[in-house]
């Protein structure tokens, strides 16, 4: 981002009172500015003609058009990262198949703390935006197929760990539609709020062939399951006779983040070994890429997303470039690569 160039941002939502709130907090940060509120997607539509914005903050429940219709409607004319804001609901991801980048949980306005603090995560979240490549990423993920058929028997006893953030949610629910659900036993950290964990956790499990939860300490990590870790806890792995089982536990955000993937992978890495299949996918920043490493120095098999398909190419570029990546590949590739490593 230019020194000398800030970042325009377009707010979209009926509300004035957010309107006004979003605009107030966003304006505090130097290096963005609010050029247009719009009070509908019709109003949107012609001040993103004029005014050019580098990123969209959109409300999902608006009049004449919801926020989901009209990013689905928008995108293929005006390829633009979207940030959806809304009350805690799953229609979040539904805005993130319909090709937002990120989502943020609107606060109560009646908290000073509470706005405080979803403006500085929205901060955070625009500048992350900003560097997306929108028609690349939603091409990667929209391009599902037949799900994969089991021709081989796979090592059940091995241990898949999963990390991602930003863009994760629609690369995870990808990567589990493809793969047969006799798969080994699945265990994810995707940085993500409480309670969207939950939700995000029964998506899966509807929408895929996967046994799929919300981890809780002493769950057991089996084939055909999906343990994923809850938005305020880190989860970690621990043997338990010849199997695994997940230990989930409040802590100090490690690389900024609880849960964090590191935590995850160190802790596979030294419990499971070459066992393993690490997995690093789409999101900014460096979290999972120590662990990775430790994970290949174990003997454990190590998959990469590549930069094309990732929506932030942060995470997977530094693991790669510690040299923690056996595979980097495309994330429509990636379930097969994986059922290949899953086999050995």
């Amino acid at each position: 981002m230019s020194a000398l160039r800030k970042l325009r941002i377009l707010i979209v939502d009926d509300s004035m009172m957010y309107r006004e709130v979003l605009a107030m907090g966003l304006s505090s940060d130097p290096h963005i500015e609010v050029v247009g509120k719009a009070v509908d997607p019709f109003d949107a539509r012609d001040k993103i003609l004029t005014l050019r914005p580098d990123v969209m903050i959109c409300d999902v429940e608006m009049p004449k058009m919801n926020g989901i219709e009209f990013i689905r409607r928008l995108l293929p004319q005006y390829p633009l990262p979207v940030i959806v804001v809304s009350t805690i609901s799953d229609t979040v991801f539904d805005a993130m198949n319909a090709g937002a980048v990120d989502f943020a949980c609107k606060p109560d306005t009646r908290s000073p703390k509470s706005v405080e603090l979803f403006i500085r995560e929205l901060i955070d979240k625009v500048k992350i935006a900003a560097g997306t490549k929108v028609s690349t990423a939603r091409a990667a993920v929209t391009s599902v197929g037949n799900p994969i058929s089991q021709q081989q028997p796979f090592c059940l006893d091995r241990v898949i760990a999963i990390g991602a953030s930003t863009g994760g949610t629609e690369a995870i629910s990808h990567i589990l539609s493809q793969l047969p659900p006799t798969f080994p036993g699945i265990v994810i950290v995707q940085h993500i709020p409480p309670v969207f964990s939950r939700m995000f956790a029964e998506r899966l499990n509807h929408g895929t062939g996967f046994v799929v939860k919300e981890a809780t300490s002493g769950d057991i990590v089996e084939p055909g399951k999906v343990l994923i870790a809850p938005g305020d806890r880190h989860m970690r792995l621990r043997k338990l006779g010849n199997g695994f089982k997940v230990e989930c536990f409040e802590g100090d955000k490690i690389n900024g983040h609880c849960p964090s993937i590191d935590v995850l992978f160190e802790s596979v890495a030294k419990e499971c070994g070459p066992r393993a299949v690490g997995v690093i996918l789409t999101g900014m920043g460096y979290d999972g890429a120590k662990g990775l490493l430790s994970l290949h120095r174990k003997g454990a098999r190590t998959l990469g997303q590549d930069e094309k398909s990732s929506v932030v190419y942060g995470m997977p570029k530094v693991a790669y470039e510690l040299g923690a990546v056996d595979k980097q590949v495309s994330l429509e590739l990636l379930p097969r690569a994986l059922c290949s490593m899953a086999r050995e």
